[in-house]
């Protein structure tokens, strides 16, 4: 885990020097949150972004304690899992450090509603997409199981008319967003919005 160590540790800075008492949605996970620079714009400027690059499920299993339980967020919401499969990690694995994160979201923050966006069809990992499916229905499985947790499907509109990964959402690499990618996952959480502000709990 030393390689996320200096992104790490300036996030937690970040939190210490932004959050003055107040108890924001958290968005934690790989970069395709950490790049998600129009979030304002597309979703909502009252996110606190805990994304961080290259990060996989184990990493923000293991780096809960240091980054997200401080914030003491409302909502958690969770993208990760997308770099685990791209370094090969079986889908059981994989699971075990989402139950591993999910177990510490209950103990650490309690009932507060925690959700999974779907892992993305992206083009440059067309060649797994059948463990992406299997990853995605396994964690659905399992966060719909827990109180206050719910799951985000992304992945069928990510998809062109011939049922393949839509290149028109992704930057030249194939794995990251661009603006419309972005774009189009802004309009998506939208329905989600009462859960990842706790607006029901709070008014």
């Amino acid at each position: 885990m030393q390689w996320y160590e200096e992104e790490v540790s300036a996030l937690e800075r970040s939190v210490s020097l932004r959050l003055n008492g107040s108890r924001p949605p958290v968005f934690y996970g790989s970069s395709s949150f950490r790049l998600w620079e129009t979030l304002a714009v597309d979703f909502a400027p009252d996110v606190l972004n805990l994304g961080f690059g290259g990060s996989t499920l184990e990493a923000c299993d293991y780096f809960f304690e240091r980054l997200v339980a401080p914030a003491h967020p409302r909502s958690l919401l969770l993208y990760a899992g997308d770099n685990d499969l791209g370094d090969g990690v079986s889908v059981e694995r994989i699971l075990s450090f989402f139950r591993s994160l999910a177990d510490k979201v209950h103990r650490s923050l309690g009932a507060i509603p925690f959700g999974f966006v779907s892992v993305k069809p992206s083009p440059a990992r067309c060649a797994i997409i059948d463990r992406i499916k299997l990853l995605n229905d396994a964690i659905r499985r399992e966060i719909e199981s827990r109180e206050a947790g719910y799951y985000v499907s992304i992945f069928p509109a990510m998809l062109n008319k011939a049922g393949k990964p839509n290149a028109a959402y992704f930057r030249e690499d194939g794995l990251h967003l661009n603006r419309d990618g972005y774009r189009l996952w802004g309009q998506l959480l939208k329905p989600y919005r009462n859960r990842i502000f706790n607006e029901c709990s709070s008014s």
